[in-house]
């Protein structure tokens, strides 16, 4: 039996210690070796899961929600979030296992190219652009209070110190996220409170009693706040398995739910309120233009600037890096390197201009009407084909019955992309069934399938 080399060579080396671990050790190999608790780990998603666009999710629904209805459907897309991560990372929470190797069974050796490319170039794409956005805070930081201006300076430190920061593997993303947190609890708290305080004399009183829309508009608006996670959704057996044993489906859900809860709310309603009150949608300019308000401008610019280091190093760095460990048999340090450097090469100073807004959003749109149809995918792979039984000699074997691609994924992925573009409003939603159902009976109805089966 011949073993993917990149997996096979570090089973043995893994340590049998399961509280310890060496800075920037991993591997694709089963994880034997997990350092993450339950509160370590609701932590390491509460610091990793801050996304700026949740501001522009809360302002793209004024107008249609109220004050209430926009609470609930930030608290109902939060819950479907925690389902989602508890049913797709419970493969890597039992085995250990990594998205690449978990996506095997369903797409094999060869197939999970395409998950891992659906996953790995929006995640250096947003490493890059998010990056330019919170040295762009730095570089506002140190030019008001020192009088320092130098956006390129602070562009190739901030990402320097990232690629630093990354190449320490999840023992540097679980303390970097589980102090951040605090920072970052603290920092989105004032900034509410500063909300109410500054506009509240000007926030309509049609915030509660506006009748608004219990409909698709609402069901859309779920999947709004839903979709800024949902990458995460496919890799998050990168994230599981590095969780200690013990949690059962029920509190996984919990610990995912409650972790993006607090951060998804507070921005979302903070974005609502202030677009709300002042007619702009991008509620950092409203902050950044707070002038008369130091404090308010130096927490908000040292929040975006924190935010995106605990967002990249988790959620853009670890995906795209699982990825080239297992296309190119690199070692995690060099990996996490390259997608440092190569997140120099989108050009995020070209993707900030606001002429480049349409073809961000067309980008975004595309990649995203993949993800809840490979979501599916995993998902019935796992729990129908699999029955949670997955085989790991047969995951690490490149010539075994997964070998080459699985048709069968890629011809039910396609049709979920059609239903995703079909029904733009709720595209994550719309996917599902289509996917899930046509890789069903492909699997089992479709000889090519049959050695995917074994």
């Amino acid at each position: 039996m011949r073993h993917d080399p990149n997996a096979a060579q570090p089973l043995s080396a893994e340590p049998t210690d399961t509280a310890t671990k060496a800075a920037g050790q991993e591997s694709l190999a089963p994880q034997k070796t997990r350092i993450m608790g339950r509160t370590s780990y609701l932590l390491a998603w509460f610091g990793g899961c801050v996304s700026i666009g949740t501001f522009t999710m809360g302002s793209s629904v004024v107008g249609t929600l109220n004050l209430l209805q926009a609470t609930l459907a930030i608290t109902i897309g939060c819950f479907v979030i925690g389902i989602a991560l508890a049913l797709n990372g419970a493969a890597g929470y039992k085995y250990g296992i990594p998205f690449m190797v978990q996506a095997r069974s369903a797409f094999g050796f060869s197939g999970t190219r395409l998950p891992g490319l659906v996953r790995a170039v929006p995640a250096i794409v947003w490493y890059g652009f998010q990056s330019w956005i919170g040295a762009g805070a730095l570089n506002m930081v140190s030019a008001t209070l020192f009088g320092f201006d130098n956006l390129i300076f602070y562009f190739i430190a901030f990402q320097f110190l990232q690629i630093a920061l990354s190449v320490t593997g999840f023992q540097g993303i679980k303390w970097l996220e589980n102090i951040g947190s605090a920072f970052i609890l603290a920092s989105l708290v004032y900034m509410f409170y500063s909300t109410t305080q500054r506009y509240g004399d000007e926030l309509s009183a049609s915030l509660l009693t506006m009748k608004g829309s219990w409909g698709m508009p609402f069901w859309g608006a779920t999947m709004l706040f839903l979709g800024i996670y949902s990458t995460m959704m496919l890799n998050v057996s990168d994230y599981s398995r590095e969780h200690k044993e013990g949690s059962g489906p029920g509190l996984l859900t919990t610990l995912y739910a409650m972790s993006i809860l607090p951060c998804t709310l507070f921005m979302g309603l903070i974005g609502y309120m202030v677009s709300e009150a002042t007619g702009v949608a991008d509620p950092i300019k409203v902050f950044a233009n707070a002038v008369d308000n130091t404090p308010l401008l130096m927490t908000t610019l040292l929040f975006i600037a924190f935010a995106q280091v605990t967002t990249n190093v988790l959620n853009n760095v670890v995906p795209p890096t699982y990825v080239l460990m297992d296309t190119f048999k690199l070692k995690y340090r060099t990996a996490a390197v390259v997608v440092g450097l190569l997140a120099f090469a989108t050009f995020p100073w070209e993707l900030v201009k606001d002429e480049s807004a349409a073809g961000l959003q067309v980008f975004v749109q595309t990649y995203s009407a993949f993800l809840g149809p490979i979501f599916a995918i995993l998902v019935v792979d796992y729990y129908l084909i699999r029955r949670r039984t997955l085989d790991l000699d047969k995951l690490y074997d490149s010539s075994g019955p997964y070998r080459g691609v699985n048709l069968g994924a890629v011809i039910a992925t396609l049709v979920g992309v059609v239903a995703a573009f079909s029904i733009s409003t709720v595209s994550w939603y719309a996917s599902l069934l289509p996917a899930g159902l046509t890789y069903f009976l492909l699997m089992k109805y479709w000889s090519p399938c049959r050695r995917f089966c074994d």
